[in-house]
């Protein structure tokens, strides 16, 4: 928007509350009003003044000349007979910034952008109207560019007046919410719909603080569509305070962060996560074991620590190939899973190698449960697609409290224990305990 765009809008704004003073404010002096309907007569853009019903109450001189239709001559005239492609009607709902087709007296028409501002404590709107077809086209072209540019780098620009529901959209920030530009009019209380059910209370208390302290509001939240699209947004922003030092405007960009979100996931998947079977890696394990030590000390009960060694993998792996051994490892790692419950962990901690976290046990009975299943999954033959791949299992388990209280000496019993199991033979396990027998 060029300078003499923004002029042109300040002083839009200077006539509406002119017009709208001198229609509902006759007692006021004489050469006042000449001074407001000096300004109006000035404003290149038309100002039009509706009352309640859509019935047309004033024209300004650009107005009356734009719709080619006398200056005074106002009676039953309608908003229909100059937008017959807009609003019927001074609805709050409708938009307040949209673009259609107006009408002259001759039945000729031309393209006008519409801003609508509604009264406050009456019942009349006013529209500024601007005749598109009169813009110069580098201006236009220019305004085309900044939304544009807005619209691809997915940065929006806002304002919310603290002590009313009014805000405003760019049109880039339709689109973060699901909507085309203009579809709705953008209120607060809409946003806040908007806003994921578990990010409100924070995004409202960043809100908060940045109106009470002036410290600049930053927040990433998360935003549900009309159809049920879940976008992460980035909001920037700070305050207006107005001369008494008053908040009155909260303003700001905000931006469309889906795609950055979604890549440092995959970035803090691929670091805590084996890339191969997408099983939990040593650092998770490790840390989820830590969590059951805690939850099982408070609770009274037991954790198990289970070393899971492949028998015969290395043969698969030299005779038939790297790409045979990943699939037998996934293959595994699904067995495994499903062999334990929900809120139990499977890990592979490398190679051949996996554990397994098993948490509110009563006694040591389930753990044997548990390992001969274990067993009884790994060695079943594996049919997968270009062959029938056999392995083995040599399990070495650690029981909490019983062998040990800390995490390195759990992993360290466990440990031991299963190369105990592989000396003896395949498809074995051992518990820490009956290693030192």
């Amino acid at each position: 928007m060029t300078y003499v765009d923004y002029l042109s809008i300040i002083f839009a704004f200077v006539a509406v509350g002119a017009l709208a003073y001198s229609v509902h404010s006759r007692r006021q002096a004489r050469t006042t009003l000449n001074v407001f309907d000096t300004l109006i007569a000035n404003i290149s853009d038309g100002i039009v003044t509706l009352g309640a019903d859509g019935s047309v109450q004033a024209l300004n001189a650009a107005a009356a000349e734009m719709f080619d239709q006398p200056e005074g001559a106002v009676s039953g005239l309608r908003l229909t007979d100059l937008l017959p492609d807009g609003p019927e009607n001074t609805d709050r709902t409708q938009a307040t910034e949209y673009r259609s087709n107006a009408m002259r007296s001759n039945g000729t028409t031309f393209p006008v952008e519409v801003k609508r501002l509604v009264l406050r404590g009456q019942n009349e709107c006013v529209l500024i109207v601007r005749d598109l077809s009169r813009v110069r086209p580098d201006a236009h072209e220019e305004e085309q560019r900044f939304k544009q540019s807005q619209y691809f780098a997915r940065i929006g620009t806002w304002d919310w007046r603290v002590d009313t529901d009014e805000l405003y959209w760019s049109d880039a920030i339709y689109g973060m919410f699901g909507y085309k530009p203009g579809e709705v009019t953008p209120t607060y209380s809409l946003f806040c719909d908007a806003v994921h059910p578990d990010d409100k209370e924070r995004v409202r208390e960043g809100e908060i603080r940045c109106i009470e302290t002036g410290q600049n509001h930053d927040e990433e939240y998360r935003v549900v569509w009309p159809n049920g699209t879940i976008r992460w947004l980035r909001e920037t922003g700070n305050v207006i305070k107005d001369e008494a030092g008053e908040t009155v405007k909260m303003m700001g960009v905000v931006r469309d962060i889906t795609e950055e979100r979604e890549e440092v996931d995959q970035i803090r998947d691929l670091a805590f996560h084996d890339p191969l079977t997408r099983l939990p890696n040593r650092i998770i394990f490790e840390d989820r074991l830590s969590r059951a030590i805690e939850r099982a000390n408070r609770h009274q009960k037991q954790v198990a620590v289970v070393f899971i060694d492949l028998d015969g993998f290395k043969l698969i792996n030299d005779e038939l190939g790297h790409a045979a051994g990943d699939r037998v490892l996934v293959n595994t790692g699904q067995r495994l899973v499903n062999a334990v419950r929900a809120t139990d962990t499977v890990a592979r901690i490398g190679g051949d190698e996996f554990t397994i976290i098993l948490e509110d046990l009563d006694n040591d009975a389930e753990v044997h449960g548990v390992a001969k299943k274990i067993i009884g999954t790994v060695s079943t033959p594996m049919e997968l697609g270009d062959g029938t791949y056999h392995v083995g299992a040599s399990l070495g388990i650690s029981i909490y409290p019983e062998h040990a209280r800390t995490l390195d000496t759990l992993i360290h019993v466990a440990d031991q224990a299963m190369y105990a199991a592989k000396a003896t033979g395949t498809n074995l396990y051992r518990i820490g305990w009956e290693m030192a027998d």
